[in-house]
């Protein structure tokens, strides 16, 4: 039998260069795990691990019928909301969301009437989804309302309404104070919504093409604030959260889609925006006495 050959011992300088690579493994510090981002307005994918946009499901849009109840709420609440911050006095352009007229927003208008704003409909009737009316109407018509008040109006739009009200301040930053939206679906999937059949019937435009219309999801050179609720039965609550900026946020409420113009939690947020001064715009802190009706900010 030949005898086993022996293994040759490590050079000393060859083991000590092992053992400092040995060490430096050993205390390398481990990677830290990648953040969660946040969901905003920017994000066309909801990931990994998240439920793809798409139509709210038929229980919450079912459930648009407590609409009628949140209005009686509305009037119940009335002597409360009567204690919202009074405005300045500035004027207020109204828009209606889709398939909606001015006197669909009459109890959000007498609110802010009551709270000392002048306050205006769009006055071109029901709102189609024509995306034509923001040069041929609402430009002119923001003209006026600034050359007869002498002050910049503040736009609230509703659902759709919303979504014209981001594209004509940008149209036109310096003719526009500030930017309120009340369940707008301006980014993600443009048929993450029950009523995109309808709309693509009724406007003769298809639903894709809404992401052409001014890059929707980019938030207005203008303050903004975005007021949605999880439940909306018309809309995927994601597709209308905005993407946090120095000058644009997200309140979150608990209401239906069609309650959303006259759901008091809305309105205390929408009175809160409005009464800001001009030029110092800031965050939106939830008073102490109305906590109940705003969820937890920043949950995911």
């Amino acid at each position: 039998m030949h005898p086993r050959p022996e293994a040759s011992s490590p050079r000393p300088e060859h083991a000590a260069a092992k053992r400092e690579d040995e060490d430096a493994v050993r205390h390398e510090p481990a990677a830290a795990p990648p953040a969660a981002a946040p969901v905003t307005g920017r994000e066309v994918n909801p990931g990994p691990g998240h439920r793809p946009f798409g139509p709210p499901p038929w229980p919450l849009l079912l459930g648009e019928g407590r609409a009628l109840w949140e209005l009686g709420v509305f009037l119940a609440c009335w002597p409360g909301l009567r204690l919202a911050p009074r405005g300045d006095g500035h004027p207020v352009l109204l828009l209606p969301g889709f398939l909606m007229a001015d006197w669909h927003l009459l109890p959000l208008r007498a609110f802010l009437q009551d709270r000392g704003y002048a306050v205006h409909g769009w006055e071109a009737g029901i709102n189609r989804g024509n995306w034509e009316v923001i040069d041929a109407h609402l430009l002119p018509y923001l003209w006026q309302l600034r050359r007869r008040h002498g002050r910049r109006p503040s736009l609230v739009g509703w659902s759709m309404g919303g979504m014209f009200a981001r594209e004509l301040a940008k149209r036109c930053p310096d003719e526009v104070r500030f930017v309120i939206t009340l369940g707008s679906a301006f980014t993600g999937d443009p048929k993450a919504s029950n009523v995109w059949p309808l709309y693509e019937q009724l406007s003769g435009h298809q639903a894709s093409s809404l992401q052409r219309h001014g890059l929707l999801r980019e938030p207005p050179p203008v303050p903004s604030t975005s007021v949605f609720s999880r439940v909306d039965g018309i809309n995927d609550w994601r597709c209308c959260v905005q993407e946090d900026t120095p000058h644009s946020e997200n309140i979150e409420v608990v209401s239906s889609h069609h309650g959303l113009g006259h759901h008091p939690a809305a309105l205390l947020a929408i009175a809160d925006r409005l009464a800001q001064p001009e030029g110092a715009w800031r965050r939106f802190v939830c008073p102490p006495w109305a906590r109940p009706l705003f969820p937890a900010p920043g949950r995911p």
